[in-house]
């Protein structure tokens, strides 16, 4: 039985997607309608305070989903930040994910949320929830891989520390997929020195787990490393 649970929030207004814009990794104001895409809102150190799944209906209406013990520190934020825009958050209440591809939608017909929890993992769909925000930066976690992240849109919170690791250097651990035996371990845990769990989900009398690693210290570990999508398994540098 997994414990995660997900919130739904309406954005409307005309002043929405440029408030957005300003806040989260992708580029809003490109963004397909209709088209659930995965992003996050940083903190000015660069690292992932909120995971969003975000769907733009059309420019004036977005919704949003966060997991759900994000949700009230999520509407802080965004009625502390959006105080003189022209919009209206509200919450719309408690959704259930289903895997679509490479993406996850919601609606409020009940899914088995630990089924969607193992496939997440599988897929390198990392999520953010209240036990990992402010440890992971958006390139760690392959986001841009997953069109999450958007280098060229301009200025948003924690951007310039975002840019700089992205045009002048490159990150020292990222995501990869494991299984193992034992119980599930706990996120943010560190099952090594350069391995630290992101999500994590008991599977097949073990357990399978997202991490931020280095494929070195990965070795030293007896876990099986596996798989990403193809599109997920590629350098995570900028290509030179």
């Amino acid at each position: 039985m997994s414990d995660l649970a997900f919130s739904s929030f309406t954005l409307i207004g005309v002043d929405a997607i440029k408030f957005l814009q300003g806040q989260v990794t992708v580029n809003v104001e490109a963004l397909a309608e209709n088209i659930t895409q995965y992003t996050a809102i940083c903190d000015l150190k660069g690292r992932i305070h909120f995971g969003l799944w975000l769907k733009k209906n059309n420019p004036e209406h977005l919704e949003i989903v966060t997991t759900q013990d994000q949700a009230e520190e999520f509407a802080k934020h965004i009625k502390k930040y959006g105080a003189f825009s022209k919009m209206k958050l509200e919450e719309t209440g408690r959704v259930f994910p289903t895997l679509n591809g490479s993406t996850t939608d919601f609606s409020t017909t009940q899914t088995d949320i630990s089924v969607w929890e193992i496939a997440a993992i599988q897929t390198g769909q990392a999520y953010i929830n209240q036990a990992i925000e402010h440890v992971f930066q958006p390139q760690e976690l392959r986001l841009h891989q997953r069109e999450g992240i958007n280098y060229d849109k301009g200025c948003y919170l924690g951007q310039e520390v975002i840019a700089r690791l992205w045009f002048k250097a490159k990150p020292k651990a990222w995501l990869h997929v494991i299984q193992g035996t034992g119980p599930a371990p706990a996120q943010a845990e560190q099952l090594n020195k350069g391995v630290q769990v992101v999500n994590s989900a008991a599977f097949e009398n073990g357990y399978i787990a997202l991490v931020v690693a280095r494929p070195d210290a990965l070795e030293e570990l007896d876990v099986t490393v596996l798989a990403l999508p193809e599109s997920l398994s590629g350098d995570v540098a900028r290509p030179q």
